[in-house]
């Protein structure tokens, strides 16, 4: 029955519905793979199994007596421990908050409770879901079910470990410098971040538990096996936060995708030859489906703008929980750096020392990058680039972030370079889906990026459909078939 594990959501719930499937005998077949699986991969660190196999055995009678809670009716599911889940220990990844549980379920969580799923467990995250890969000292390192010595990506990196290795049937994960995208691409899912604003953010951590807040940037949004899984959990997730009474989320319909942008390379963000000929070989699937291809059309702005931009926000709210000394070293290199400089660290440091006017400003011109995607997105439907600048790399997790290094064509570059990819859409508020679309020679999965208009959701994951019907996805990892 391991074939079972690996059934897209949908089916799942389908199946379930159609009372062909019951919802304790799937947890059951998941907790079985947890207890194979989970102790190579370290990717559920936390579970409370009795009251999910409650739950399962209400989800059954409910069936029974005709009852249905909703489209994710008795479906398992674990949660990125960045999510608060009510009466579980939510400590993203902090030692502050090994001990914290929450009274309260994020509203995202919330969601998907209201829409009927089981959720049995927690996944990992770096501490405060600042890294790309996954590992702290309350719960260790998460490894990728592709190759345990390679990282799964982060910070949604136990998350897409537990799916891709089958061990739950959905996920979720959020998403502020490719914590969606970047780990759906390292583990051959399906991810989506959402446009900001169409998903409560509210019970996130950082910055629950101190107090329910939005930032910029940050959103939540849903991983999968396949795209209708990624609508389905999207139409679940999407809405205001119950304190925002006069909001409703409605999401354009689907624009029918004929002209597609392809960005597969770029001397501001070199990527590796594997990962450009990934972006090629989607391109071709979306030719072969009808499509219109454009391979030199690009918004009419410098990616090092939108960069700066993205990076000195990012770091202005990022920045809020890291050490001291972190804080004092960056203050004093924004205080020695010249005021024009671009590189990274300048950029970082001066996001730390921003101010409420200076980011006025940085706002008014990110106005402007998104007036120039709407001019763009008047002709193409979206755009199709990298998600990385390489497939999952192996774990680094001793020498510090500021010194890691990434090797592109076999040449060195710096850890952050690995946001430029994902603040491209980021910055702008605009909707991403992450698609796998084949391996690498080392037998890793390689995917692409798809950027659509702002708040047209529906268009990217059409876009991803596409390339779904003409690539069909990825196969399971072989080592948990």
């Amino acid at each position: 029955m391991s074939d079972l594990a690996f059934k897209p959501a949908t089916e799942l719930s389908r199946l379930i519905s159609q009372k062909a499937l019951g919802a304790r005998e799937l947890l059951e077949h998941y907790v079985a793979r947890i207890e194979r699986y989970n102790p190579g991969l370290n990717a559920i660190v936390v579970s409370d199994l009795d009251a999910a196999r409650a739950r399962a055995d209400d989800a059954d009678a409910a069936i029974a007596g005709g009852e249905t809670w909703g489209p994710l009716h008795g479906l398992p599911m674990t949660v990125k421990d960045a999510f608060e889940v009510a009466g579980m220990v939510s400590s993203g990844g902090a030692v502050e908050l090994k001990d914290h549980v929450p009274q309260l379920d994020a509203d995202p969580v919330a969601r998907l409770r209201a829409a009927g799923a089981i959720i049995l467990g927690k996944t990992n995250v770096p501490v405060y879901s600042g890294d790309w890969q996954s590992y702290n000292d309350v719960y260790g390192r998460t490894n990728n079910p592709w190759d345990l010595e390679r990282t799964p990506g982060g910070s949604s990196g136990g998350a897409v470990a537990a799916l891709s290795a089958g061990l739950v049937a959905a996920e979720i994960g959020s998403d502020i410098g490719g914590s969606i995208r970047v780990p759906a691409n390292f583990c051959g899912l399906y991810g989506h971040k959402p446009s900001f604003g169409v998903v409560s953010p509210q019970g996130h951590i950082p910055p629950a538990p101190w107090g329910r807040g939005v930032a910029d940037l940050g959103v939540s949004g849903p991983f999968g096996r396949s795209v209708a899984d990624l609508r389905q959990l999207l139409d679940v997730m999407a809405g205001p936060g119950p304190l925002d009474k006069a909001l409703k989320i409605q999401l354009p319909p689907a624009r029918t995708p004929k002209r597609i942008a392809v960005w597969a390379d770029d001397p501001f963000a070199p990527v590796d030859a594997e990962i450009k000929g990934a972006v090629e070989t989607a391109a071709r699937a979306l030719e072969q489906a009808g499509c219109e291809l454009d391979y030199d059309a690009r918004p009419d702005f410098a990616f090092e703008a939108s960069h700066a931009i993205y990076l000195t926000i990012l770091s202005s709210i990022i920045s809020t929980d890291w050490p001291p000394e972190t804080l004092a070293f960056m203050r004093d290199h924004a205080a020695n750096a010249p005021e024009d400089a671009m590189d990274d660290l300048s950029l970082q440091a001066r996001g730390t020392q921003l101010t409420y006017g200076g980011y006025l400003g940085l706002n008014i011109r990110r106005e402007a990058l998104k007036a120039k995607w709407a001019e763009f997105f008047a002709t193409y439907d979206g755009v199709l680039c990298p998600v990385t600048a390489v497939p999952a790399f192996p774990h680094d997790t001793e020498t510090r972030i500021p010194d890691r290094r990434i090797v592109v064509n076999g040449k060195e570059h710096p850890y952050m370079e690995l946001l430029r990819w994902a603040g491209l859409a980021t910055v702008c508020h605009l909707p991403a889906t992450a698609a796998p679309v084949g391996l690498s020679q080392d037998g890793l999965p390689l995917g692409v990026q798809i950027i659509g208009p702002q708040q047209e959701d529906l268009t990217p994951l059409a876009i991803a459909a596409l390339l779904e019907a003409e690539l069909d996805g990825l196969a399971p990892p072989s080592d948990y078939m």
